[in-house]
């Protein structure tokens, strides 16, 4: 077992910090209330409206979006507009992620932005991705904290909404800027929560994280008398993980990321939501309500397409064999992985009828 997948101990799990809540009870960002601690990470590609709305159908407190470029918003461009600004009426709260290093194009992104109807915004300045970075945003700007706090400054300005944002610890290993920078967004730019991965941008998730460092956010906030939610995100691939990072941490919240993928029932087992287990029949009813809202917001054709990274997540679940799971990635259309699920249901229903024989 690598250190990073190291089990937590037993205490660790069963409870939170001396004084920190438990995950369960609400807290506030600015004047957003959220019914619990446990919320969706934004996922580049991935997190849509759709499943947003699945994090929140299973428990979720709350859901990031997928990162937005501000940039894509202040030109109107069609897509961008058209799909990443999608929000559903049962989803919220909801912040929208925004990205990008220029304070005036931010400033009309985030008007643009707060016009769909999400209950706060986030900005994304800790991305490790290089195609992110090479245009002086995400985690670029923790190499530039003074452009970072006039980003955010016009976030909030042209918004009027509660904006958050989402930092690394900092660009190498060793490198402490995240926390630096952090204080002055809250400080200097009026941020309301900073979600924090104490990872070095370089590291992307490799190596375990440093709750330690959040700790430190969060007494340093206090001394500061600027104590707003601190969310500690990273390395939370199970609930048992997650638990264990949140007293580890003495954050407010804790933030699913990688932990969520395919697994919805993460949530639930958070906050105590009161779903079925995650067996054969529970994953094949949500695989199916995935393609139909998929087909929904993408149409079927394009669903088809871009459903193929989420089967994996999923079919995994099913316990089908490797030839049967590359059925899935080979297919063109939602009706051949209807008609693929139903097989295997079958095909279980038999295995069981020859079992008991």
């Amino acid at each position: 077992m690598r250190r990073s997948e190291a089990k937590p101990s037993r205490a660790a799990v069963e409870a939170p910090s001396l004084g920190q809540p438990p995950l369960t009870s609400p807290f506030e960002i600015g004047p957003v209330r959220l019914q619990n601690r446990v919320m969706l990470a934004p996922l580049a590609g991935i997190g849509n409206w759709f499943v947003r709305l699945q994090a929140r159908r299973y428990g979720a407190g709350m859901a990031v979006s997928e990162m937005i470029s501000s940039f894509a918003l202040a030109h109107r461009n069609p897509r961008t507009t058209g799909e990443m600004l999608r929000v559903h009426p049962d989803e919220g709260p909801l912040a929208l992620q925004l990205f990008g290093h220029d304070p005036e194009v931010m400033r009309t992104a985030a008007a643009i932005a707060a016009e769909a109807g999400p209950q706060m915004l986030d900005l994304n300045m800790g991305c490790p991705v290089p195609k992110v970075v090479k245009t002086g945003a995400g985690a670029a700007l923790l190499d530039d904290p003074d452009l970072a706090v006039r980003v955010a400054r016009a976030a909030v300005e042209g918004s009027g909404l509660p904006v958050t944002t989402k930092l690394r610890s900092g660009l190498e290993p060793g490198d402490r800027s995240g926390i630096e920078l952090a204080l002055r967004l809250v400080a200097e730019a009026g941020i309301a929560a900073i979600a924090f991965h104490p990872r070095p941008a370089r590291q992307h998730h490799r190596g375990r994280p440093d709750y330690e460092l959040v700790r430190e956010l969060v007494e340093r906030l206090q001394s500061a008398g600027t104590p707003v939610p601190v969310i500690v995100s990273g390395g939370l691939s199970t609930a048992e993980h997650a638990r264990a990072a949140y007293r580890e941490s003495g954050a407010d919240a804790v933030m699913i990321a990688r932990g969520a993928l395919g697994n919805p029932w993460i949530f639930a087992e958070l906050t105590g939501a009161a779903v079925a287990d995650a067996d054969a029949t529970a994953v094949e009813q949500e695989l199916r309500w995935l393609l139909d809202r998929a087909a929904e917001h993408w149409g079927p054709e394009r669903a088809a397409r871009n459903l193929r990274k989420f089967y994996p997540w999923y079919v995994e679940r099913l316990g089908l064999s490797g030839a049967e799971a590359d059925r899935f990635q080979r297919t063109e259309s939602l009706d051949e992985v209807r008609e693929l699920l139903a097989a295997s249901r079958r095909g279980a229903q038999k295995a069981r009828l020859a079992a008991s024989l």
